[in-house]
């Protein structure tokens, strides 16, 4: 019988790699009831696209999708579809079964009609931004409806991604938030 509390079902490994570095608890969206499976760091970021897919990590998927747990079965399918390019994901989806409830399930994120591709929020060199870096100016701005003017070289702090528009970010300026073209920014090391 497999049990619905994923830190004791995974033994303390990633449900879907396991590896048993960094893990924690991923909420699976459109769950029913709403499901949680445990993941390694690697695997999270990935399939919540917050950095590009690593195709030779997830040949993992071979063994994680006969989980008995649905949860798993679906993020499997999920991350199958995202690389389904790849001949051995596509081989894997061929005999990978899902009952009519679970692949509705699994289609409710429309992974099935996305090509795999991550959008990341990047700065003017190319660097990945993430939510809490510092950046710094590299052009002076006149913000609109004020009468603010981010000098270049200004330093912002704690930055917020915007989602949805990976060419906008968000931080404060002067006390007043601001969104920031991300092709005006550099990160800060």
């Amino acid at each position: 019988m497999t049990t619905s509390d994923p830190v004791a079902r995974s033994g303390g490994q990633c449900e879907l790699c396991t590896s048993c570095d960094q893990l924690s608890l991923y909420k699976v969206p459109k769950s029913p009831n709403d499901l949680e499976i445990h993941l390694c760091d690697k695997c999270l970021r990935q399939v919540d696209k917050k950095e590009p897919l690593d195709p030779d990590h997830w040949k993992c998927l071979s063994d994680s999708m006969w989980s008995e747990y649905p949860a798993v079965q679906v993020t499997a399918w999920r991350m199958l579809q995202r690389l389904r390019n790849h001949s051995w994901a596509a081989e894997n989806l061929e005999i990978l079964y899902l009952d009519d409830s679970l692949l509705e399930w699994a289609k409710a994120t429309g992974d099935q009609d996305s090509d795999g591709t991550v959008e990341l929020h990047k700065d003017s060199n190319g660097n990945v931004l993430e939510d809490g870096d510092t950046i710094v100016l590299t052009k002076s701005l006149d913000v609109k409806g004020s009468t603010l003017n981010a000098k270049m070289g200004t330093a912002v702090r704690n930055i917020r991604l915007v989602p949805n528009n990976t060419e906008q970010i968000e931080g404060r300026i002067d006390g007043q938030l601001i969104v920031i073209l991300t092709k005006y920014v550099k990160k800060q090391s």
